[in-house]
């Protein structure tokens, strides 16, 4: 206890006594007699010579003529800062319509405490309020919480981080105060937003923009914000935001040619859209500004969506990316802000998720910028109908980290916090939110009628003269700004739009769209058949060294016995005394990968290990618990392996991996579902990010998705990848579908998946019995010297004696093939179509050429008729392929993938593979 006491800091010990005083149990037993003693003494000069000077524990004598013991006093001064500093912002004056009328909380009236005037001349002995009198100090927490900033930041744990906020906020009043420079600045900025703004509402009558209109105080912000990266070292900033006022971003702070963006708006090149592109408020833009010191800033406002908020993990996981790719240890040369809609940022799951991940060392990037857009309303929805929580951001709690809410016309406030928020993330690296109240004056959109549901609301906002006119108007009365320069401002910002407006309607105007430069020269998406294959095999002495190598583990590290006996076995295979595993074949084509020089980096909920047992990337002293990665010491040169488990997340994680694709082209990045199933949960990201785009945005990523797959009697949510929604979002050669038997194919698929230049998704239905499965080996001469199989004839049956011919993917094929060895059947082919998008149209009609034309073709799966790939293939080939005649064998059709019942399941199965091996029973045909 005394070395506690001397070890701690006069305000953590007040703070303790403070908790004490409200809830005595809240401390341990120690703590509780100490105080105790206190109180039964508290003219004793026994405690710790680190607090004789504290009030609370060496109190003044009482003053004469006070209401009020010194003891008493000062305990209740104590509680009253407190409660300013946890409640202040309830009265804080946030909303520019002022139509929130918030109560002034007893806690925060002096009346609370039983203060009168003989109290008022009182000095306060107390931190930052040290020195004043008891009415200065009540005027100063006002100022500081209650003016057009309201903080949350009590709910912090770590003492440190409170000391450092309260210093900052209480010693300025939470003001900034600004040179001339600084406030024409703000002014111009403002200045750009409005014009930008009424010019297009004036050029664009009635066109959707997704107006930026009484909230236009985000440019400054993001300007400040920008600036004050820059002198914090930031080379990279990367945006994420959904509609609102993005168009303004885009020209005011990405720079990017407004004449693009009004030439968008002409939509004057119809014919280059045909079938592609996205509407001009989900683009983004990626551009070098230079700041006020000088440095050069890459600027990147990522393509979104119109699911709002599910770009915020993207742009999280873009950074990291670029953060390694810098080899920022310290995670401080490139930022990630994200600017929210205030019903979004409450109401959107995917946003808890990211915040989740945010302190999770495989995501960490050392501290989002969050701006949430605070509209007070969800395009018709008010916020008592869309949250239960008293403000937007309180999901932003369940970080240590402060909520800055601020009054969007009040500009200078908003610079204050913009700097708080900066410097707190840059000391910290933590995420900081900051919550800026405007209004949307169009409504959502500029066809939209408000006035329908909020009538009142819109009263008010149409009645309010913009946030420049509010500010200009104080500076008018406050700085030596004058109206003259104000309106040059404005002028030359009119004059610039009117020129970029004439130069995008000139007839030999075209836009120009940003080639793949960068990290991205060489690579290109379009046409599997445009993009030549590659040499995949490696040479076998190099196979074995590697194998043998991922068998060893350093001296005096103890596995557990089970891990040991599977390193033996590996040692085996790279002897050439067993066969490989799937799990070999993956370690060894990340092994070759990774000493080839490219980076690899794969999450998921269980990816260290695998979810089946099978990978064990890490292992784990059995007596000490350190960790050991076989595949992170293979050479002194290899490129950086990243093998890391997820939290229980699907849309953040599957989100950020995809972000990571975006700026890693010349790496290998994978996400690994626990089952297939659970990327049902991760859909928006597969079907908006994913599989769209390079239709949509011209840009592309090479993520590997691995979703287990297969029927094996574990019910409906655990048998199913979905292999049919993938089929369905399939066009254009946007992605690579695969269901793979054997470990040479999986080896040689991820490796053909990183030396191609041909960027694109790259989805593999994933086994899991098959992991295990005797039959589901390889030589190592397969990987020495094979390829990847887009298809792989049948080994046994010639064709000039089949009668029928099977096609099959996956695990079924050895339950096919195990019915074709067991009834010894010679008439009957199996062919296993390991690569079913882009379908390889070229070696199915080459195989079947083999066959004579009346030999009927059937797809066989385990999926139900509705599921699975058949509908896909069945419109490919109708009732023919290649001259053959085309049918299918398959489950019932159900709402459900599989049955719960594993008895059930293998009578199911039985009678699928029966029927494909029954000559006299005539499969479906394929109408």
């Amino acid at each position: 206890m005394k070395e506690e006491l001397n070890s701690s800091s006069l305000d953590y010990v007040e703070e303790l006594y403070l908790e004490y005083l409200q809830d005595p149990n809240s401390l341990d037993s120690e703590w509780q007699e100490y105080f105790k003693n206190y109180i039964a003494d508290s003219q004793t000069k026994s405690f710790s010579a680190n607090f004789e000077a504290s009030s609370i524990f060496n109190p003044p004598a009482k003053a004469v003529g006070s209401s009020q013991s010194a003891t008493d006093l000062q305990y209740k001064i104590g509680m009253l800062i407190r409660n300013f500093r946890t409640r202040g912002h309830i009265m804080a004056k946030l909303d520019p319509l002022g139509l929130i009328v918030n109560q002034t909380p007893q806690e925060l009236k002096l009346e609370h405490y039983g203060f009168d005037e003989n109290d008022f001349d009182r000095i306060v002995e107390s931190g930052t309020m040290s020195g004043y009198s008891l009415k200065e100090v009540y005027e100063r927490l006002k100022e500081t919480y209650c003016r057009s900033i309201g903080v949350q930041f009590m709910h912090i744990d770590d003492y440190e981080v409170r000391d450092w906020l309260q210093k900052r906020m209480e010693n300025s009043l939470n003001r900034l105060e600004l040179n001339h420079e600084q406030q024409l600045r703000i002014l111009a900025k403002l200045t750009e937003a409005v014009v930008f703004e009424e010019f297009l509402q004036k050029k664009y009558v009635g066109v959707k923009s997704f107006s930026l209109t009484g909230s236009e105080s985000l440019i400054p912000l993001l300007d400040l914000a920008i600036e004050q990266a820059a002198e914090q070292g930031v080379v990279e900033v990367v945006l994420g935001m959904a509609h609102r006022g993005r168009l303004n971003v885009l020209s005011n702070i990405i720079k990017k040619p407004t004449r693009q963006i009004f030439r968008e708006f002409d939509d004057a090149d119809a014919q280059a859209y045909i079938g592609r592109g996205d509407v001009k408020y989900h683009l983004g833009y990626s551009q070098d500004i230079t700041s006020q010191v000088g440095t050069k800033v890459h600027m990147s406002l990522s393509f979104n969506p119109s699911h709002l908020e599910f770009i915020t993990p993207v742009v999280n996981g873009r950074v990291r990316a670029k953060q390694d790719r810098l080899k920022d240890k310290k995670r401080q040369k490139v930022l990630a802000i994200a600017i929210h809609g205030d019903a979004a940022f409450i109401g959107e799951g995917v946003v808890q998720e990211t915040l989740n991940l945010s302190e999770l060392e495989a995501y960490r990037i050392s501290g989002t910028l969050h701006v949430v857009l605070n509209n007070q309303i969800g395009f018709t929805t008010t916020p008592e109908q869309s949250r239960s929580s008293f403000y937007a951001t309180d999901i932003a709690k369940m970080l240590q980290s402060p909520i800055f809410h601020v009054n969007g016309e009040d500009p200078e406030a908003v610079a204050q916090v913009v700097k708080l928020a900066m410097d707190f993330r840059h000391k910290f690296k933590r995420d900081v939110v900051i919550d800026v109240y405007g209004y949307r004056k169009f409504g959502h959109n500029e066809s939209d009628e408000p006035a329908f549901t909020q009538p009142l609301m819109y009263d008010v906002i149409r009645k309010r003269k913009s946030v420049r006119q509010g500010y200009l108007d104080h500076l008018l009365t406050q700085s030596d700004i004058s109206r003259e320069e104000a309106d040059e401002i404005k002028a030359a910002k009119i004059a610039e739009l009117e020129l970029e407006l004439e130069s995008a309607r000139a007839k030999d105007y075209k836009i120009s769209y940003q080639a793949y430069e960068g990290e991205w020269t060489g690579y290109k998406g379009g046409d599997d058949a445009d993009c030549k294959e590659v040499k995949t095999a490696v040479s076998a002495k190099r196979l074995k060294e590697l194998l043998l190598k991922l068998s060893q583990t350093p001296e005096g590290f103890t596995p557990n016995s089970k891990i040991r006996r599977l390193l033996d076995a590996k040692a085996k295979m790279a002897a050439g005394k067993a066969p490989l595993d799937w799990s070999a074949a993956e370690a060894l084509a990340f092994a070759t990968i990774s000493t080839d020089g490219y980076r690899i980096r794969m999450t998921g909920q269980d990816a260290e290990r695998g979810t089946f047992s099978h990978r064990h990337a890490v292992l784990h002293d059995r007596n000490t618990d350190k960790r050991y990665m076989p595949l992170a010491h293979l050479s002194p040169n290899q490129a950086e392996i990243e093998i890391k488990n997820s939290a229980l997340s699907e849309t953040a994680v599957l989100g950020f991996e995809f972000g990571y694709s975006l700026d890693w082209p010349d790496g290998l990045t994978i996400w690994e579902a626990q089952f297939g199933d659970f990327a049902n949960a991760g859909q928006v990201i597969i079907d908006q990010f994913i599989s769209s785009t390079e239709d949509k945005w011209r840009r592309l990523s090479g993520l590997v998705m691995l979703l287990p797959h297969g029927f094996e009697g574990q019910g409906p949510e655990h048998s199913s990848a979905r292999l049919e929604r993938f089929l369905v979002l399939a066009a254009e050669d946007n992605m690579q579908i695969m269901n793979l038997t054997t470990p040479a194919q999986i080896f040689h698929a991820l490796r053909r998946q990183i030396l191609r230049k041909w960027r694109k998704p790259l989805v593999i239905m994933s086994p899991k019995s098959l992991l295990r499965h005797p039959r589901a080996v390889s030589d190592l001469k397969e990987l020495s010297q094979g390829k990847f199989q887009k298809l792989i004839p049948d080994p046994v049956i010639e064709p000039k004696k089949a009668k029928r011919i099977l096609m099959v993917s996956g695990k079924l094929y050895y339950e096919l093939l195990a019915k074709q060895e067991e009834d010894k059947v010679k008439d009957i082919a199996l062919i296993r179509l390991e690569q079913i998008y882009p379908l390889p149209k070229k070696e199915i009609r080459a195989e079947l050429n083999k066959f004579a034309k009346d030999i009927p073709v059937i797809w066989v799966q385990e999926e139900p008729e509705n599921m699975g790939a058949w509908y896909f293939l069945r419109a490919q080939w109708c009732a023919k392929l290649a001259g053959h005649n085309f049918s299918g064998i398959y489950r019932e059709a159900s709402a459900s993938p599989a049955t719960g019942s594993g008895s059930s399941h293998k009578i199911e199965q039985a009678k699928i593979i029966n029927d494909a091996f029954n000559l006299k029973k005539t499969p479906k045909p394929c109408v």
